[in-house]
């Protein structure tokens, strides 16, 4: 069943050039959107596939209102707008209150009436889940977990004891969400656990994705603030702190005790070093290494961009010879001259 672009329009705020009759029963990308589909512009780089687009609206900025082709939804934030009449058109499943006759829970765990409970999910002792909480198949909520109203486990998530989980939460599959950290110390060559006696404190509206693992603090607590996102298969350590709002893409780790401020974006497979800060509105690009504190926002980068195979090798060939080079200079010079050639180097 579609909506009326008039119906979207007077719903959303924005503003309808086109048949507010027009229905929209889907979503589609630009280049394969046909009749039914809404669609949206916000990279400028695809506003050749605008002229071309079949769709049966595209929510766009204004200053590309002109060039499309067919109904217009205009905003100043396409895609925030396009995220809205999305979830507006596919909320999720809705709930099945009521627990199902595989799941284990405790007797002395509480769960809300309105819960849904599905097969083989285990509710530890003095654990409490909120009003219309979903706990999907084979999830492990531990001892003293508490879980805030409207928060969704899809499956296999495991949650371990003491862990505070906020509203409105989101966690994928596979997440393990307070393990112990990697605290240990080390004696005559040997390595001793040190226990980790902290606990997980997780905000509202966080989504967690997929196999993303959040350590317990050591001693106090890991904190991951109001708002998060986190991508899939991220690991964050003992002791992190997580601004509110900020968001970290697939395979980033996060060492033990960083701090990183709010409304962060953090690319892909991004490695911090532990006991830094990163101060709020930064931006990290994909691949970069953060060994020291950042202080001011900005965007940073140290990943290498990729090059064809000829370029790169002839870039690591100078780079080894400018390396090779400045070792023989400096075995060359004198070690009572070490301090005036540093001074003719400046």
């Amino acid at each position: 069943m579609g909506i009326a672009l008039g119906e979207l329009a007077v719903r959303f705020g924005c503003e309808l050039r086109g048949d507010p009759a027009h229905m929209v029963d889907h979503v589609a990308a630009l280049s394969s959107a046909g009749p039914g589909a809404l669609s949206f512009l916000a990279n400028p780089k695809l506003a050749p596939l605008l002229m071309q687009s079949r769709a049966t609206a595209v929510i766009l900025e204004p200053r590309s209102a002109g060039a499309c082709p067919v109904a217009a939804l205009i905003t100043t934030n396409p895609h925030a707008l396009f995220a809205r009449i999305a979830q507006f058109m596919f909320p999720p499943p809705p709930l099945h209150p009521g627990v199902h006759p595989s799941a284990l829970i405790d007797a002395r765990a509480q769960v809300d009436p309105s819960a849904q409970i599905d097969a083989l999910a285990v509710i530890a002792a003095g654990a409490v889940i909120g009003p219309r909480c979903l706990v999907g198949p084979a999830c492990l909520i531990g001892e003293r977990v508490r879980v805030g109203a409207d928060s969704r486990l899809v499956a296999r998530v495991t949650i371990e004891h003491g862990v505070q989980l906020g509203e409105r939460a989101l966690i994928h599959p596979g997440a393990v969400l307070g393990a112990d950290g990697f605290g240990l110390a080390r004696e005559d060559g040997r390595w001793l656990k040190v226990p980790q006696l902290g606990g997980l404190r997780v905000g509202d509206d966080v989504e967690i994705g997929a196999n993303t693992t959040i350590d317990r603090g050591a001693i106090e607590d890991t904190v991951i603030g109001e708002g998060v996102k986190l991508d899939n298969q991220i690991q964050i350590g003992h002791n992190v702190q997580i601004g509110a709002h900020t968001a970290i893409a697939a395979c980033t780790g996060v060492s033990g005790s960083t701090r990183i401020g709010a409304r962060c974006m953090i690319g892909g497979a991004v490695g911090f070093a532990g006991h830094i800060e990163i101060c709020d509105d930064t931006v990290i690009t994909g691949m970069a290494m953060v060994t020291h504190s950042i202080k001011q926002p900005g965007i940073y980068s140290s990943g290498i961009p990729i090059e064809p195979i000829r370029r790169w090798k002839r870039v690591v060939a100078r780079l080894k010879l400018l390396a090779e080079r400045g070792e023989r200079r400096a075995a060359a010079v004198p070690p009572d001259d070490e301090t005036q050639q540093g001074q003719d180097d400046e």
